[in-house]
């Protein structure tokens, strides 16, 4: 039995206007019986997974963006299955803006390629972040961030009607006037770093903001993230790196430094907040500490050939 997850705003509406031409290539590709959930609201997601659970759903298959990714994740990870129950698979129909969680997984961006890639698809292991900053804690799929990351999503997320341009508007403008914060950064209990970074990328998946490949050897199921950090440099250095980073090739850059940990400490220096991003959430904190979660969820995915 599967569980589709509609989520209706994706991609600017585009998900509502594709809809009748998916749901008989889902009938198709899946057979047996579908139930449709469209969710309006994040907080409605969470009920949708309790109900699935009750009458032994076994996939569910998100036809919509990394945001609804990301509410799908939480409640999961929230509420896990109790003990003895299967747990639940979870894929991606991408018909959102970012789509960059389906990069990683190798999924075609068409949504009818992207059925039938999953209806060959299998359950695998996957990761999953936690950030904890004080009292508050927070649960992340593809790729959490210290720093810019933070400002970017506000301007995003303040777009009612996203396009492609939107991501990269928010970040010029905010990388042209943010001022990069003094930070300490920990790696497994090792210290990584110190001073001030434009970004600081915990990723479990490799890109982020659009088709940004922060991270290319990041791997969803190897119980480790991938961290880069980008340290203060001039806007026009920092803008190179950016552009290098759509191909990954900001790896290697002098003001660009990486490293791998299963946690990550981030201590902001100057007594303010720090502003952090978690597929595309903004939230603040201090002494922010990033854990993997190994094996945390399933999800569908295709080992990669060769």
């Amino acid at each position: 039995m599967n569980l589709i997850v509609l989520n209706p705003h994706a991609g600017g509406g585009k998900t509502l206007r594709l809809w009748p031409k998916l749901e008989p290539v889902l009938l198709d590709r899946f057979g047996g019986e579908l139930i449709i959930a469209i969710t309006k609201h994040v907080h409605e997601v969470a009920a949708h997974i309790d109900k699935a659970r009750a009458i032994g759903v076994e996939r569910i298959i998100v036809v919509g963006g990394d945001g609804t990714n990301h509410a799908i994740v939480n409640a999961l990870v929230d509420e896990p299955a109790p003990e003895g129950a299967p747990p639940i698979a979870v894929g991606q129909v991408p018909v959102g803006t970012g789509m960059d969680w389906s990069r990683t997984l190798g999924i075609p961006t068409d949504p009818v390629a992207a059925i039938g890639w999953l209806a060959e698809a299998r359950p695998c292991p996957c990761d999953v972040g936690r950030i904890t900053t004080g009292d508050q804690r927070y649960v992340f799929l593809n790729i959490a961030s210290a720093g810019v990351g933070a400002d970017v999503s506000h301007r995003v997320n303040a777009v009612r009607r996203r396009r492609p341009w939107t991501f990269i508007r928010a970040i010029l403008t905010t990388l042209l006037r943010y001022r990069p914060q003094p930070v300490r950064i920990v790696l497994d209990g090792a210290p990584f770093f110190e001073g001030p970074v434009y970004i600081a990328a915990v990723a479990n998946g490799q890109w982020f903001g659009h088709g940004i490949q922060a991270a290319p050897g990041a791997a969803f199921d190897d119980g480790l993230f991938d961290v880069v950090v980008a340290e203060g440099m001039s806007h026009l250095s920092v803008l190179q790196v950016l552009m290098k980073a759509y191909k990954g090739e900001h790896i290697g850059h002098p003001r660009v430094h990486t490293g791998r940990a299963a946690c990550v400490e981030v201590t902001p220096l100057d007594g303010r907040w720090l502003g952090m991003e978690l597929d595309g959430e903004p939230r603040a904190g201090d002494q922010i500490r990033f854990e993997v979660l190994p094996s945390a969820i399933q999800m569908l995915s295709r080992p990669k050939s060769g």
